[in-house]
């Protein structure tokens, strides 16, 4: 298995340099990249690498001396380009290195490029104006997924063996559903922050990464957990014991919007099902879905449009004017009129919602181990398929003069068929429970297709646990470069 694990032990026993492998890398970036556009801003990076006659090693850690590409969205590094995906921000440079990138350097990974995203991570594709599409290395006619589509398709071509990702809704695992990768979103208040956006869309949103082998995700997660006083969330104690006795799994396969679920994601949560059901040490029950759906994604919209606006009245401030629609994506400039009108109270009412579906969430886990619902109700969508449509658009156009109602409605709008691709992963981002998308199927076109497990807050170990189970008996459908 090359992932970041074996060419960091082959760097340890000096059977390969870190210059080697950055020069290797470079080289499939070059190749690659053109076709599938996954790595933005590589001109400095290449140079770099190409000026760098030696890498530091520090000694004694888990991944030293392999290169991993951080995403241009939120993951700071100085001296590095930190656009957000935006074009307003197409020349920012950051000035300090984030926490979260700081530990990751701890650890041995060199930061080397930097991945696609879609502006400011609101989609589950990757289409930013400022740098293009991202297609999937399976097949070039559909999407990586998004928000860290970049990263996942830098993974799955083979580029690196392990890309940093964020998840705010789905953003890592959506991406690996549809690469074939193994997403975990972890618990919330368990990865560093600061020392800017210490609340990140209220805790909904954490760094992690996207990975290709059980071992990287683990070492990686128990070499980044932790806490910090000045964090706004805590993470509760972690354990890394084996559970004894079987995992007690509820599983359930509807929709919580009650839209369709494709034969393809059917199939693959019938297959997980099948697989479990032959191991003595998994009990399966199915269950309704254990919230409301249609609840949480009101209340994830009221919490994307009230941030939105808070992050472009400080943007405003910093610049000394206003804002116009010519200075960001249709999409955004949407969010960003219905935020600004929604009250304080929607949104206090929108966070008291994602605690209730917290309790319930942690109910259903005094019964249950594991919770296993597909991660996406589709494999990834074409490249040519219109998530809005021209009606749409120009109704864009006049959001600024659109009431609070009518912005509202225009929100669900244009979000619709993409939820109804992606309507499982928002709900740990709102209870702040881990979960984990599994690679374990291919539809009948050969597009990978992922399982989601979540779990109570600070049991990764129990996601590990499944996760391990499926990949030791070769249940994993893993891109070509790693087969």
């Amino acid at each position: 298995m090359k992932d970041a694990t074996f060419w960091a032990e082959k760097i340890k026993t000096k059977e390969l340099s870190p210059e080697e492998l950055h020069r290797q890398i470079a080289q499939t970036i070059q190749t690659k990249n053109t076709k599938l556009n996954a790595m933005v801003e590589i001109e400095s990076m290449l140079k770099l690498q190409k000026e760098n006659q030696k890498i530091h090693i520090i000694e004694n850690t888990p991944f030293g001396g392999v290169p991993i590409p951080l995403k241009i969205l939120g993951q700071e590094k100085k001296g590095w380009k930190n656009t957000a995906g935006s074009r307003l921000f197409k020349d920012t440079i950051s000035l300090q290195t984030s926490h979260f990138v700081k530990k990751i350097e701890a650890l041995g990974f060199y930061p080397f490029g930097q991945t696609n995203a879609p502006e400011f991570g609101f989609k589950n594709i990757t289409d930013p104006t400022l740098y293009g599409k991202t297609k999937n290395p399976w097949n070039i006619e559909h999407h990586a997924g998004g928000s860290s589509g970049g990263a996942a398709a830098a993974v799955a071509s083979g580029m690196y063996p392990l890309a940093l990702a964020s998840d705010g809704g789905g953003s890592i695992r959506i991406p690996a559903s549809f690469n074939g990768l193994i997403g975990l979103k972890p618990t919330r208040g368990s990865m560093p922050v600061g020392p800017n956006g210490w609340r990140s869309w209220q805790g909904a949103s954490i760094n992690f990464a996207l990975t290709v082998s059980m071992r990287d995700t683990e070492t990686l997660f128990w070499h980044l957990q932790g806490s910090q006083k000045e964090a706004a969330y805590q993470a509760p104690f972690y354990s890394q014991e084996k559970r004894k006795g079987p995992l007690k799994i509820a599983c359930c396969v509807d929709s919580p919007i009650k839209s369709t679920v494709s034969c393809a994601a059917q199939a693959a949560f019938k297959q997980a099902k099948d697989f479990l059901s032959r191991h003595e040490e998994f009990q399966l029950e199915e269950i309704a879905y254990p919230v409301d759906g249609f609840a949480l994604i009101h209340s994830y919209y009221v919490m994307n449009g009230a941030e939105t606006a808070a992050m472009f009245r400080s943007i405003e401030a910093s610049m000394g004017r206003a804002l116009t629609m010519a200075d960001m994506e249709e999409m955004t400039w949407v969010l960003y009129q219905y935020g600004k009108k929604i009250q304080a109270s929607e949104y206090i009412q929108a966070l008291n919602l994602w605690d209730h579906a917290t309790v319930q969430m942690e109910q259903l886990f005094q019964k249950y181990d594991l919770f296993l619902s597909p991660t996406t109700a589709d494999y990834a969508p074409t490249i040519a398929c219109d998530l809005q449509s021209a009606t749409l658009r120009e109704t864009f156009k006049q959001a600024e003069e659109l009431s609070k109602k009518e912005l509202e409605q225009l929100v669900y709008a244009m979000f619709d068929k993409s939820l109804q691709i992606t309507p499982y992963t928002q709900l740990a981002n709102l209870t702040g429970q881990p979960a984990i998308s599994l690679p374990t199927s291919l539809s009948k076109r050969g597009l990978p297709i992922g399982i989601q497990f979540m779990a109570s807050k600070g049991q990764e170990d129990l996601l590990f646990q499944i996760g391990k189970s499926f990949e030791q008996e070769n249940q994993f459908c893993l891109p070509a470069y790693y087969q």
